[in-house]
């Protein structure tokens, strides 16, 4: 089982593959967008904002999310690692609901770029 430092890490690897993105998955980055991410496993939520094509995390708290934040994410924290790693493909996860992401329409469109 992934430890809270480890989805820490894959967030901030996350975020740097995000920031060295091009083209359509670069402008599907460039949101200006609260963020959530639930480990499940964990019980725990890092909070934070994706902009400027970077997520930055901001808090770290017990259990699900105190707010909803505009794009929210929740999976197993190594599912996590996995689709970092690209071990795990982010569309078929979703489809089996292993990953649920969840946004206004307008946010999906843009962040179906990544997938």
């Amino acid at each position: 089982m992934a430890t809270i430092e480890e989805c820490r890490a894959a967030l901030d690897k996350l975020s740097d593959n995000m920031r060295h993105a091009e083209g359509d998955v670069r402008d599907a980055t460039h949101l200006d967008r609260s963020v959530s991410c639930h480990i499940k496993d964990l019980d725990v939520t890092f909070v934070g904002r994706m902009a400027e094509g970077r997520i930055e995390v901001h808090d770290t708290v017990q259990g699900p999310p105190r707010e909803k934040a505009q794009i929210r994410l929740a999976l197993t924290g190594d599912d996590l690692l996995a689709l970092v790693d690209g071990e795990l493909h982010f569309a078929r996860a979703w489809g089996s609901g292993r990953v649920r992401l969840e946004a206004g329409l307008r946010d999906l469109f843009h962040l179906r770029k990544l997938l």
